[in-house]
């Protein structure tokens, strides 16, 4: 078991270059701010953007706008964020007189809070939760009754969260023809730079987007990292791959420098990169997310949620998502889990909205007798439904697990930043190889391993769900992982040995003998924020996770 880093947002603001009008101005406005954020993760505004004005009706007092003119309060402000929509906000009254003041903090949203400080006095961790991400701007107005005066700062700052939004699935990167790069592979241990905001529908503000990334003509083992440009390549890995190996995986990565991200090829020859862009995060977005427990909708091997028997080469089968398993009419996409069996030859398997035609791109790969799985976010079509396409010319099983749904109705809202890390995700969470010394600590065979997602720095708030690209190595034998939440607190594990959970019947990703195998997971945790990796085979394997992320319900 591992315990999880602190996973929580925290960033701050900087303040805008207009200065405030001097003391005493009468009818001085507080000047505009703008919106950013230094590599500290900070967000503050100084004293010296307080404006201070006479209180209502002492202008006619010569005493009283004197005493406001010479009076030195300042309020100054900064901020930390604490989840996807939630804020806690510190107000000092620098240089105030040791008298009660009445502190008004108008939050941006309509709402407002106010309460009593001394000047002189800092009051921290005044907490506010925003209704949906967006960009707001905090007003607070501290009130000094002694010299007839108002003081009065602004605080502007984007929320860390965002909403998601589908896109068709678009081809954006293909290095084979020369599509959002050079037509050429990208060599070993370089990486490319693929612009994704401003391109397609993709709006330049984006937060975060949704890809298919697919790594093909492989003539050496490696690994391909996918993370904001611009910024430190991160330890953690997309994908890994061995010689004449096409491996396709999820991505969902925080946009760069420029409306950019970046692909590494940490492999000994160069390769080929294709990548598809599947949907987006933006703060103006409308569509939260809800998580579920991982529920089988399709399995042809069994005639569940289609017609008993392979998907015949170039078939289309419809999968109905809305009015099942508490799925409502509207939602706009749905987070899934994909996996091919059996398939004849080899092949690939696209997913699209009902009512559309399917389009060129792909969500996974396979060649004959591979199975393998592949995370896929797909919009729902107008009906409530999906279609499953199978691309190869012989038929394959086809088995789709739901994972959750986005959609106007939910509130969880995506975020990527952590404290202490201004860069965000993704980073490693665990890595079983490094336990205790070399081939140490493997997940048993048939067993599962919990792990302890909980935050130290968010008052114990519950996560929607984890974004997290899971690896499974070091194997000798044929199986499949499953993750799945754990109704324990770590506490029952430290001091005993719980009944294990049931065993899901889901599956995250399959492997054969002596291959890595990612995907990505949004994994719902339990309520004490554990989740489970199962070992769902007869031999031991060895795990890596890495962070890409959460969806934080606050």
């Amino acid at each position: 078991m591992v315990s999880a880093a602190a996973i929580a947002a925290s960033v701050g603001l900087i303040p805008g270059v207009a200065q405030a009008d001097g003391p005493g101005a009468a009818g001085a406005s507080v000047p505009p701010v703008e919106v950013a954020a230094d590599e500290a993760g900070t967000f503050q505004s100084p004293g010296d953007r307080t404006v201070r004005t006479a209180l209502p009706g002492s202008e006619v007092n010569k005493a009283a706008s004197a005493s406001a003119a010479a009076s030195n309060l300042e309020v100054v402000m900064s901020a930390d964020i604490t989840t996807a929509r939630g804020i806690s906000l510190n107000v000092n009254l620098y240089n105030g007189v040791p008298v009660a003041h009445e502190v008004t903090i108008a939050w941006g949203d309509g709402t407002t809070d106010t309460i009593t400080m001394n000047g002189g006095e800092a009051r921290g961790h005044n907490k506010h939760t925003y209704p949906r991400p967006g960009d707001y701007t905090i007003t607070v107005t501290a009130t000094d009754s002694v010299n007839k005066v108002q003081a009065v700062n602004r605080l502007a700052f984007s929320t860390a969260g965002s909403y998601f939004v589908p896109h068709t699935p678009t081809r954006l990167l293909d290095t084979r023809s020369g599509l959002g790069a050079a037509k050429a592979k990208v060599g070993a241990y370089s990486s490319v730079w693929m612009k994704v905001a401003g391109k397609g529908n993709v709006p330049a503000g984006a937060a975060a987007v949704v890809l298919n990334v697919t790594v093909t003509n492989t003539t050496a083992g490696g690994h391909v990292s996918v993370y904001p440009a611009g910024k430190q390549r991160p330890e953690s890995s997309n994908m890994n791959y061995v010689a004449g190996q096409t491996v396709p995986n999820q991505v969902i990565v925080p946009i760069g420098k420029d409306g950019y991200v970046e692909l590494y090829n940490g492999g000994w020859n160069s390769v080929d990169l294709l990548a598809d862009v599947t949907g987006y995060f933006d703060r103006s977005a409308n569509d939260g997310y809800t998580s579920l427990n991982p529920v089988r909708f399709v399995d042809t091997r069994e005639g569940l949620g289609a017609a008993r028997g392979q998907v015949a080469g170039q078939g289309t089968f419809g999968v109905q998502i809305t009015g099942k398993s508490g799925i409502p009419a509207g939602v706009s996409a749905v987070a899934l889990n994909v996996t091919v069996t059996n398939p004849r030859e080899a092949g690939h398997l696209t997913v699209f909205p009902s009512g559309q035609t399917a389009p060129t791109t792909s969500n996974l790969n396979f060649t004959a007798g591979q199975t393998i799985a592949n995370s896929v976010i797909v919009p729902v079509g107008a009906d409530g439904k999906i279609n499953v396409r199978n691309g190869a010319w012989a038929g394959t099983d086809v088995i789709v697990d739901v994972v959750g749904y986005y959609g106007a109705g939910s509130k969880a809202a995506f975020t990527s930043t952590t404290p202490g890390i201004p860069t965000g995700g993704p980073w490693r969470l665990l890595d079983s190889r490094r336990w205790g010394g070399a081939g140490t600590w493997p997940c048993l065979a048939g067993g599962y391993m919990p792990m302890d997602m909980d935050s130290g720095n968010r008052d114990r708030l519950p996560v929607e769900a984890y974004v997290l690209n899971v690896t499974v190595t070091s194997t000798s034998g044929p199986g499949f992982l499953s993750v799945a939440p754990d109704p324990y607190a770590m506490d029952a594990y430290r001091n005993g040995s719980p009944t294990p959970p049931p065993r899901p019947v889901s599956s995250t990703l399959n492997w054969t003998a002596g291959k890595d195998v990612p995907n990505l997971v949004q994994a719902k945790p339990g309520p004490h924020e554990v989740i489970d990796l199962w070992n769902q085979s007869s031999r031991e394997a060895h795990y890596i996770v890495d962070w890409f992320g959460q969806y934080d319900a606050y």
